[in-house]
């Protein structure tokens, strides 16, 4: 097994954030281009908003299929075929004719885009240590907020100068430089032990876990959580290219540097949980959360800049705990359980949109903000039944996923 701050944990940590880097550069590349596609298009919010919201929902059905078929065959090949097939879809968007290609592009890499996401954590859960699974979940998903940022601010600055098709060329050029960065670096499984790929066996995995209270509620929670914070990037993308802001795509994607506050709270989140309770620290981050939502009603951009870093680490904080609650509580088909809490987490995010679109439409921003208020509260109620629970079984997250009816 691969020991924390050892050349193959860094190595294999390393290669993993690299291409959490490249699949996050991919799936957020069009949400600083909103407003283009609605003045290209003459496109609704709602309708623009659907290039991110069709890519998680596809995203999040693959996941059903990556992971369990990972327990079968390995981990490494199909990441290795996804990011390629990920890197040449963005290529094929730079020349979408019309608006209904693109969405279909990008329908199609959400079910490519999932392959590394599924796979990732079982990976390591595989290869790592416990205390080198602890510190590498946290360096990962760092890589994941780095990629979400880069790759915000890449297509808005290309957009700004040479218009939204250059955005996606030069995201696949970048990827396909990533993708072979990584296949180099990343070793090869050596504690991986297939299982049989038999139907009942892939249904009874799953249901398994979705009937185990201790990884479901986890589960929800990563759901609510981005839910909110993701729609809420895409909603702020109109209110400040409007007046009296009127910031420019390169400007909004700048926005995106938001994020830098939660990479740090990802890569630190583990240190200050320590071995203290998961769940309260879930409860802790949406608190957060909640807290940088209300500071963006005040109407300035210094407040509303201000609001979006806290909610990076809110958002980012609860993630990480919630991510790895789900890995630690499952002892076999380890992929499953994270495939499930992925299903959630990006199926939040595909309805997020449609959620948010009526309180957008009704109180534009303010709207937005009760809207996600509302689900966030919801997600402290499930966050504190899941510190419930950990109570009952004495804090062993090992023995409530083990006894889910307990």
């Amino acid at each position: 097994m691969i020991a924390a701050r050892t050349p193959a944990f860094w190595r294999a940590t390393l290669a993993l954030s690299l291409g959490s880097f490249l699949t996050f550069i991919n799936l957020y590349t069009p949400q600083p281009l909103l407003p283009l596609f609605s003045q290209t298009w003459g496109v609704s919010p709602v309708d623009a908003s659907l290039t991110v919201s069709l890519t998680t929902l596809t995203l999040s059905l693959s996941l059903l299929v990556y992971g369990p078929l990972s327990d079968a065959i390995g981990r490494r090949g199909i990441m290795l075929v996804t990011m390629a097939l990920t890197a040449l879809c963005s290529l094929a968007m730079a020349f979408a004719p019309d608006f209904t290609t693109l969405l279909a592009l990008r329908t199609f890499q959400g079910l490519f885009i999932g392959g590394l996401l599924a796979v990732a954590m079982a990976y390591m859960g595989d290869e790592f240590e416990r205390k080198a699974l602890i510190l590498a979940i946290g360096l990962y998903i760092s890589g994941n907020s780095l990629g979400g940022i880069s790759g915000r601010l890449i297509s808005g600055a290309v957009a700004s100068s040479w218009g939204w098709e250059a955005s996606f060329l030069v995201t696949g050029c970048l990827s396909l430089a990533i993708l072979t960065a990584f296949a180099w670096m990343l070793p090869p499984s050596r504690h991986f032990t297939p299982k049989p790929l038999r139907l009942i066996g892939l249904v009874k995995d799953m249901a398994g876990h979705a009937t185990s209270p201790v990884i479901l509620l986890a589960c929800l929670v990563g759901g609510l959580n981005f839910l909110v914070f993701i729609n809420l990037y895409s909603y702020i993308t109109y209110l400040l290219s409007a007046p009296p802001y009127n910031l420019s795509p390169a400007a909004l994607g700048l926005l995106f540097l938001t994020y830098l506050s939660g990479t740090l709270a990802a890569g630190f989140s583990g240190r200050i949980v320590g071995g203290r309770s998961q769940p309260l620290a879930m409860i802790g981050g949406i608190l957060i959360l909640m807290g940088g939502t209300l500071l963006t009603l005040v109407p300035r951009l210094e407040a509303i800049i201000a609001g979006m870093l806290i909610n990076a680490v809110g958002f980012f904080f609860t993630h990480t705990q919630a991510a790895g609650w789900v890995n630690r509580s499952a002892h076999q088909a380890r992929a499953s359980a994270s495939s499930l809490y992925l299903m959630s987490y990006y199926g939040g995010a595909s309805i997020g949109s449609f959620y948010l679109g009526p309180f957008w439409h009704w109180m534009g921003w303010p709207g937005v903000v009760l809207g996600a208020l509302l689900m966030l509260g919801a997600g402290v109620a499930l966050a504190g039944y899941l510190r419930w629970l950990e109570c009952r079984g004495g804090g062993d997250a090992g023995v409530l996923a083990a006894e889910p009816n307990r």
